[in-house]
């Protein structure tokens, strides 16, 4: 029998067997990922063709390719076909240049925030597990990072999906106060969230990432509201005062809440301009986040009393995994629309083995090669994720004046 498939001998007691199983798990998702990413074990970002750069950028592919005849722009790599590849970086450059070139159109290349935008904070919530939080949350910071926003992912929920679809493996990767919990805690370890920023392989793209001691501020903000007539220095502040530290330095902040109602996602909540709350359109997933709902309404009261105040650019509902051809899916998602119009995103995430089997490699639909699962199975699937994002990219705009 394969070593994979033996009974491995377990020391006695739960905790030890329990303790076991997730060192042995741990350690073939760490051998995994050595695998996966040799060899230097680390997540890089394909490059671009030039029809893909002329998508991003808004213009025609000829004037990609007149650019790098003209020797002007950065040197995009050659192959043996004639065809030129660049990396994100290097489509950043393109960016610069044109926005030179082209004042009138510097918006549309460098969608920058401009004095008096506010910073957008959203936050992706649902305390329902599999309604789809940190793949809405990775595909949407790739997006506008592909567009040329600045953006910051921060992995609020100690499980860490979004660290480990950013390559980050919680246990071997993220150290002790190296999380948003080094920014929010209350005792003197407490540092700037400037410092836990990490770049990621994805120019533009920054990450904070999480592992299990964000759990901690769960179990510290009981004692700290206990002993403190200040209600802990106010724990539903802290999350917004650390997110103004990085304030100037970023266009949109995206953040993955974790999979229940407590302090930190009240913390995120109160932090974020927008809401985003994903949703798989079946009856069990909605009846869950009904309770989702009325639970974080009674919450949020309780923070207004507290002197909070919560205001929201806007709240949608993301529809996930939805797939058009089941009718009881389709009644449900009608009745979302019924019950809430436009508050739920027009267009849905669609159910795709696209977006399942880019997660096999902890990647998102824009990491993907074209070839790795069908051209037209991926282009289906990138159609139904680039509407979602756009309407998000839609509203964002409308905040900062752009958009009416």
């Amino acid at each position: 029998m394969p070593q994979d498939q033996k009974t491995v001998a377990m020391p006695a007691g739960s905790s030890a067997t329990i303790a076991r199983f997730a060192s042995l798990l741990s350690g073939r998702l760490n051998d995994l990922r050595e695998a996966l990413y040799a060899p230097e074990t680390q997540k890089s970002l394909r490059s671009f063709s030039t029809q893909e750069v002329a998508s991003l950028l808004g213009v025609a592919e000829s004037t990609v390719r007149q650019l790098s005849l003209d020797g002007e722009g950065p040197e995009p790599e050659r192959f043996s076909n004639g065809r030129r590849a660049y990396r994100l970086g290097q489509i950043n450059e393109l960016r610069r240049l044109l926005a030179a070139r082209r004042p009138a159109e510097a918006l549309d290349f460098l969608p920058h925030r401009r004095p008096g935008d506010k910073l957008q904070v959203l936050a992706v919530a649902n305390f329902k597990g599999g309604s789809g939080k940190s793949t809405t949350t990775v595909h949407l910071c790739h997006y506008l990072a592909l567009k040329g926003y600045r953006v910051l992912a921060i992995d609020l929920d100690p499980q860490a999906s979004l660290s480990s679809m950013f390559g980050c493996q919680p246990e071997f990767d993220v150290g002790p106060n190296e999380t948003l919990y080094a920014a929010i805690r209350y005792d003197d370890e407490r540092r700037p969230l400037r410092d836990v920023v990490r770049e990621t392989y994805f120019p533009g793209l920054d990450l904070v990432p999480g592992n299990l001691e964000l759990a901690e501020f769960e179990h510290d903000t009981p004692h700290a509201l206990a002993r403190d007539d200040r209600g802990g220095d106010i724990f539903f502040r802290r999350l917004s005062s650390a997110i103004a530290d990085i304030d100037a330095d970023y266009d949109v902040v995206v953040i993955d809440c974790p999979p229940q109602l407590g302090f930190l996602t009240l913390g995120a909540l109160f932090a974020a301009t927008g809401l985003l709350i994903t949703v798989h359109p079946a009856m069990l997933d909605v009846a869950s986040m009904g309770q989702f709902l009325l639970m974080t309404s009674d919450l949020m009261s309780v923070v207004e009393e507290a002197g909070g105040v919560l205001s929201h650019d806007f709240i949608r509902f993301v529809l996930t995994r939805h797939n058009p051809h089941d009718v009881p899916q389709v009644h449900v998602a009608t009745l979302l629309r019924s019950l809430f119009g436009d508050h739920v995103l027009t267009s849905p995430v669609l159910e795709t083995t696209a977006i399942a089997n880019a997660g096999l490699e902890k990647k998102s639909l824009y990491e993907l090669e074209r070839a790795a699962i069908g051209r037209e199975t991926l282009n289906r699937a990138l159609e139904s994720v680039d509407a979602v994002n756009a309407e998000i990219v839609g509203l964002i705009e409308a905040a900062w004046g752009r958009r009416t």
